[in-house]
Parts: structure tokens; sequence; C-alpha cells
């Protein structure tokens, strides 16, 4: 029976474990600090539209206290920016078929790359042999140490994934596919299975670009006035770059029923993306050198600017580690910081 190992186990990977164990799945969380003690003392609670859930699911802190198995899946669902480390951690950690020790994590196991942006791919494909890209679309919110919100419905949320790099053993890829599809559309969640998620990803990549603009300005209006020009840029710079992208219609068509973000009873009325919650939480760091960063990377390499996003991600990571909150900027004060 497979069982899910769920690296960061925050907002999308507690969102996502949670749905599994609550339908009898075989998962182990693993989160740290304070997220972490509270789910191993109290378990996981799920808040969603329509139901409200506490999940006993196990949960670690670390490779320390587990025990790897010959059937683990690995998901990878930590920021971005903490992607490498995560996954140096786990590289090297032994798995076991019962009690005989048959190698390491990264020759043994797949790792699914849960994460936005993407970069999280070829960070992976350094360590593991067996590489799963997934282009994550669920509005789940972690504010409160072991508790999660989910507002999907009627789905949770939409995981487009396949292999990453050439597969030795095709039948083995596409038997864990469809594992993977079956248990996560038991969850509540649908599963596609593209020939190659990447253009996906950059699709995805296009809308996260506003979660710095969302971070910076809070419940402050003229977010997506901006946010559509730093998108506006990133899809010249992609273009240029002959980088292949889901078309908007695609993409739409794919997560027109999880789009429906729906009010989770008891939750406050304004709740951001990742980025915002970074900043919410005052984590002191922030993924937009993954996400803005990352046009502003592929804009240096085939030597078309990217100014704007650019700036933005400057700004962003200024703001994480001043401590800044959600609305401490006016869109005016922004507009002029990005020479708009």
């Amino acid at each position: 029976m497979t069982r899910y190992v769920i690296v960061g186990a925050g907002a999308i990977g507690g969102a996502v474990g949670g749905l599994l164990a609550n339908e009898g799945t075989e998962v182990l969380l693993v989160a740290r600090g304070d997220h972490g003690r509270t789910m191993i003392d109290k378990g996981l609670t799920l808040r969603c539209p329509d139901a409200t859930v506490t999940v006993p699911a196990p949960t670690v802190t670390g490779p320390e206290d587990v025990r790897l198995r010959s059937d683990d899946v690995l998901v990878l669902a930590t920021k971005t920016h903490q992607a490498d480390a995560a996954i140096n951690q786990w590289a090297d950690v032994g798995v076991y078929d019962n009690d005989e020790l048959i190698g390491r994590a990264a020759d043994r196991l797949p790792i699914l790359t849960a994460l936005n942006g993407v970069a999280s791919e070829e960070i992976a494909l350094r360590y593991f042999d067996r590489v799963f890209g997934v282009c994550v679309w669920m509005p789940a919110v972690m504010i409160e140490p072991g508790e999660v919100i989910v507002r999907g419905a009627p789905l949770r949320g939409v995981f487009h994934i396949s292999r990453y790099g050439t597969a030795v053993d095709g039948e083995a890829d596409a038997e864990l596919l469809k594992s993977v599809q079956t248990d996560w559309t038991a969850a509540g969640c649908n599963v596609v299975l593209p020939d190659d998620v990447m253009p996906w990803k950059y699709r995805k990549l296009i809308s996260n670009l506003g979660n710095a603009f969302q971070a910076l300005l809070g419940d402050n209006p003229g977010a997506e006035e901006l946010s559509e020009a730093a998108r506006t840029e990133a899809r010249e710079v992609l273009a240029a770059a002959r980088i292949q992208v889901t078309s908007d219609d695609e993409e739409r068509a794919a997560r027109q029923d999880a789009a429906q973000v729906k009010p989770v009873p008891g939750t406050p009325q304004h709740l951001g993306g990742s980025s915002w919650q970074s900043l919410f939480r005052g984590s002191g760091n922030i993924e937009t050198d993954y996400l803005n960063g990352e046009i502003a990377l592929v804009g240096r390499r085939v030597g078309h600017p990217a100014p704007i996003n650019s700036r933005i991600t400057a700004l962003a990571r200024h703001a994480a580690h001043t401590g800044q909150r959600p609305g401490d900027v006016t869109v005016d004060q922004l507009r002029t910081a990005l020479g708009l």
C-alpha cells in the first residue's frame, strides 16, 4: 500500500495530506515549528466550505524520525526557495524493505514536486532518479498552527502531474501516476496526467506573478492592474525564450470547478496566497525570487529585459526581510517604485 510522505505539510502539503488521510490513505506529514508540534499533539484540522474535520495523521518534524519504506512516495510541498535544503535533507535517508536496508531515498523512491514556480524539478533531478512535476491549483491557506483552510468546492484542487526527464521504466511510472490519480481523486481532487507538465507550470507561473502584489498591497485596491502589467511583460519574455505555455483557454477549462473559491465559516474574509501568507506570518522570507524572479532570469538569459518583474522581486524580498505586513504599501507608492 502506498504511503505518501508529505515534506512540508503547510497549506498545500497539509491540505493534500489531510484530505488523503481523511479518506483512509496512509500518509506521513512532515512539518517544523509550532505547526508540526501542534499536529503531533492534536492532529491536523481541515476547515472547508462544507465541513471541518480533525485528522489524526502521523506527523514528524524531520527525517531523523522517519523509517522510509520501499512503497513510499515523497511529496515535496515546501516553498520553492526552501526546496533545495529540503531535498538535500531527504535524498540520502535510508529506505527499508521490511527490516532490510535497500538504499537511499534518491535512488529508490519517486518524488513529486508540488510547488509553485518551475525550478523545483531541476533542483530535485540533481538528487533523485524519478522526479514528477506537479502543477498545483488549490486555494489553501495556513494561518494558525495545526490548521489548514481549504476553500475549493466542489473540488478541493486540481493537479497536473507528469514525469520530469526521460523515463527509464515507463510502465512503472504509469503505474505510479495511476495510483496517485486514484488516491487523490478519492480525496476530492482532480488529477490530470499530461505528457508534459511544464507548459502547465509555466502558465501557473504567470498567474502567480500577482502573488507579490497581493502580499505587498493587502486589501489596498489596484493590485490587479499592476499584476497584469507584470504578466504582460512575462508573456513577452517567455515568447522571446520560445518556452511553451499552456493557453489561457485550456487552463481555464481545466480548473473551472476548482476555481470556485467559497467562504469557509469562521475564517477571515480576506485570505491571500502563499506570498501573502509569508508576510502575514512574518516568516522573514518569500518565494518571489522563484516567481517574478524566474521571469527576470529568463529575460536576462535571452536579452529581453523584464524591469517590472525584476523590481517587484526586490521589493518583495525587502518586505520579507524588514517585517512588512500586507497592506503596508499603497498602490501609488508601488506604482512609483515600479516606474509605472
